[in-house]
């Protein structure tokens, strides 16, 4: 983790400009194409939501901007970022998992997998304010929607990215997925999540590098 010379930053004005504003958050929806990374999931009996968590959190760590934090009057960067995600439980209410992230896919699986089973047990929305180096991840597979929007803090600000996902579906033989990437502006600009995008459409697209 590091702290941000704000006075040298290249994001001052834009960083000073979009903090004082109510509601500093936008969001962007679009779909993926998952083709090739469906059939590699199925082939390969894989679990698509350990999977999609796995890809979303590693195409966030790879974009600092994903990684940069507001903490009262100071912005900091942290070195990794970790998912925390909706896991649902019994009698169709969810909680709050958050686990490590690790490049290497099979030790990522590995302890996801545990961390789940724990979390299945014991339904909590407890959270750690003081922890932010963390991604708020949520999936609604019922759903294959067009636009969203994810709860937040207005006061004290809240900068922690949200990044969802709906229902897949097949559309003129392409597998789509919609995915809603959700940033605070004074920290990320359109051009960041556009590339983003871009990151995660690579994994999708050459699934055998990556799992």
């Amino acid at each position: 983790m590091k702290i941000i010379d704000i006075d040298n930053w290249k994001r001052k004005e834009h960083y000073n400009f979009y903090k004082r504003l109510d509601y500093p958050h936008y969001n962007i929806c679009a779909n993926i194409d998952i083709t090739k990374f469906y059939k590699f999931i199925k082939e390969n009996d894989q679990n698509f939501f350990i999977s999609t968590i796995y890809a979303v959190s590693k195409t966030a760590n790879e974009i600092k901007e994903f990684r940069y934090r507001i903490r009262g009057d100071k912005v900091i960067e942290h070195d990794k970022v970790r998912p925390a995600f909706t896991i649902m439980g019994d009698e169709e209410l969810f909680g709050f998992c958050t686990v490590d992230y690790f490049d290497d896919f099979n030790i990522f699986k590995e302890n996801i997998m545990i961390e789940m089973e724990k979390s299945k047990e014991n339904i909590s929305l407890k959270d750690d304010p003081s922890k932010d180096d963390v991604l708020y991840l949520t999936s609604l597979p019922w759903i294959s929607f067009t636009t969203a929007s994810h709860p937040i803090n207005i006061n004290p600000v809240d900068s922690i990215p949200r990044i969802g996902w709906g229902k897949y579906f097949e559309e003129n033989g392409v597998m789509k997925l919609p995915l809603s990437v959700q940033v605070h502006h004074a920290l990320a600009d359109g051009f960041h999540v556009g590339k983003y995008f871009q990151l995660l459409q690579e994994i999708m697209d050459n699934p055998e590098e990556y799992y």
